[in-house]
């Protein structure tokens, strides 16, 4: 119990330590350094905060989290990784964003095979204040846009030695509130004003995601290798719903691709590479923007992440850690760029994970693995018939929910007991002699 008190102790006493810097100098440095980097088709797009992410250790690793995204936070980066989560889980994350405003989300991913669905539901929100021309405040509130996602993927072709292509896809559907204004000559609320700026937006997302095993430095199953490709955001929306409905400007949409690569068992290291694109006119769209993250698993129940991102002329610095405590994943994210601070801190992050149960995949790739050690078994002891059987077995286990995937050693295995049986076969035909 004291190891994961001091591992969750660790990082927050960093950033305790850290509120006593003073980095005004460093970043009126990176700003004139990263000048010539401006976007001039930059904030053209509404429900910006879609780009927003939620929080945690993908916000750690630099937002570089599309080829990861081997847990819930997936739904801001590659919506096919819930067909290849190990577990079922729920999440909450809190993200302190910069003057005030916060986002919040609750997630929900669940994995049937090689089928994987869930949910979320985010809020951003920055409070409103109105003030008359007397310097009065006359009306105070909330601007907010919320977002809901449906997700489902499925993991085509999944096997022992070949992880599969996983394809999967978000709904989506966002709110723009925009509170109601008040009137200059009485300071009197007009009722329903703050719908003529409010925005109704439908989108979606798409992605892929391959698992490999290359340049591997360890001994797991699990794949060292992973690229993605994914589409976010693409859809439109309305705006003015006081009198007029009209289309509003394009949509955050992006395209995005990823790899993530982990040669030794407790480090990774993760990149990014994206394209905004203006749906109406592409020629106007945004400039690519890299994100990059290394993680170390320092202990069984502790990692530390350090995640850079070059966006416009706005790079972005990120530290965080995960730690386990009873079965929950916390993480703890800081982020700094131009427009936050480090003293005081003003741009930090939270989550919380459950992990629900793997609903058995674990327990049956065990049974699977036992038939096949007992084919090798009989095999070795020249009792084939019995191999096949036992191969036979563990093919169709794996084959069977929870686990649906191709087992090729028993596959391979048993190809070799079969053709060494019919050559056995052959030769006793032909020289009319049993062979043992």
């Amino acid at each position: 119990m004291m190891k994961k008190i001091f591992s969750a102790a660790l990082f927050f006493i960093f950033l305790s330590g850290s509120q006593a810097l003073d980095l005004s100098d460093l970043q009126s440095s990176l700003a004139d350094i990263f000048s010539s980097s401006i976007d001039p088709n930059e904030g053209r797009t509404v429900f910006r905060s879609m780009n927003i992410p939620s929080g945690g250790r993908s916000e750690a690793l630099g937002t570089a989290f599309a080829a990861v995204s081997d847990d819930i936070s997936f739904f801001d980066y590659n919506p096919a990784a819930s067909a290849v989560l190990d577990a079922s889980e729920i999440a909450v994350f809190h993200n302190a964003w910069i003057a005030d405003s916060a986002q919040e989300t609750l997630s929900f991913s669940q994995r049937s095979g090689n089928l994987g669905y869930g949910a979320q539901v985010k809020c951003f929100y920055v409070p409103f204040s109105e003030y008359n021309l007397y310097g009065d405040r006359v009306a105070g509130s909330y601007y907010s846009e919320t977002s809901a996602a449906l997700n489902i993927a499925y993991n085509f072709l999944a096997g022992y030695t070949f992880k599969g292509l996983a394809v999967g896809g978000n709904a989506k559907v966002a709110w723009r509130s925009v509170p109601d204004y008040t009137d200059n000559r009485d300071d009197s609320i007009i009722s329903g004003s703050g719908l003529e700026q409010s925005a109704l937006g439908f989108m979606a997302d798409a992605g892929l995601l391959l698992r490999l095993n290359a340049l591997k430095f360890y001994q797991d199953r699990d794949a060292n290798l992973k690229l993605a490709l994914t589409l976010n955001n693409f859809g439109f929306a309305l705006t003015g719903f006081g009198k007029t409905v009209q289309k509003d400007d394009d949509t955050p949409a992006r395209i995005s691709f990823g790899l993530s690569y982990r040669p030794f068992s407790r480090l990774m290291i993760t990149t990014e590479v994206r394209k905004p694109l203006l749906l109406s006119d592409f020629s106007s769209s945004g400039k690519f923007s890299f994100a990059t993250g290394i993680e170390s698993q320092l202990t069984k129940i502790f990692a530390f992440q350090l995640g850079f991102l070059l966006q416009g002329a706005n790079p972005r610095f990120s530290m965080g850690s995960e730690f386990d405590i009873k079965g929950i994943k916390m993480n703890v994210a800081y982020t700094l760029d131009l427009t936050s601070s480090a003293n005081p801190i003003n741009h930090i992050s939270l989550s919380a994970k459950i992990r629900m149960g793997d609903r058995g995949r674990k327990e049956q790739l065990q049974r699977v693995d036992e038939s096949y050690l007992e084919g090798i078994k009989f095999y070795s002891e020249g009792l084939y018939d019995e191999a096949i059987q036992k191969w036979e077995e563990a093919i169709l286990l794996a084959r069977e929910s929870p686990l649906c995937i191709k087992y090729e050693p028993a596959i391979q295995a048993r190809k070799t007991a079969l053709r060494f049986n019919r050559q056995k076969a052959e030769l006793e035909t032909f020289y009319n002699i049993p062979m043992n």
